[in-house]
């Protein structure tokens, strides 16, 4: 499965001294991965191949309560295209736990 879609970065209230920055996937693209089943790892998590402008890394999205699946953005993404927190972001996520 790969979607998408451009979110906004925003910063994990919980952990705001270490800046750990994210994006949220539409509602609609979260409700349809839970469906998807598949495994799961810890904290819920699903593994992922993410494409950010020219950048692309494997890391994993995880369920949130409020917001669907978020996606962590690290620094060194971050800063390789030229994004800070409340920046959007076209963002490319391919679904690797089917």
């Amino acid at each position: 499965m790969e979607v998408h879609f451009d979110a906004e970065l925003w910063i994990w209230d919980a952990r705001r001294t270490d800046t750990w920055t994210f994006v949220s996937l539409p509602g609609d693209v979260s409700d349809e991965i839970r469906e998807l089943g598949g495994p799961r790892r810890g904290f819920g998590s699903m593994r992922v191949l993410v494409r950010v402008g020219a950048t692309t890394w494997r890391t994993s999205i995880f369920p949130d309560s409020e917001r669907g699946y978020v996606l962590p953005v690290k620094r060194a993404v971050r800063k390789a295209e030229s994004l800070d927190p409340g920046d959007i972001a076209q963002v490319t996520v391919t679904v690797l736990d089917l």
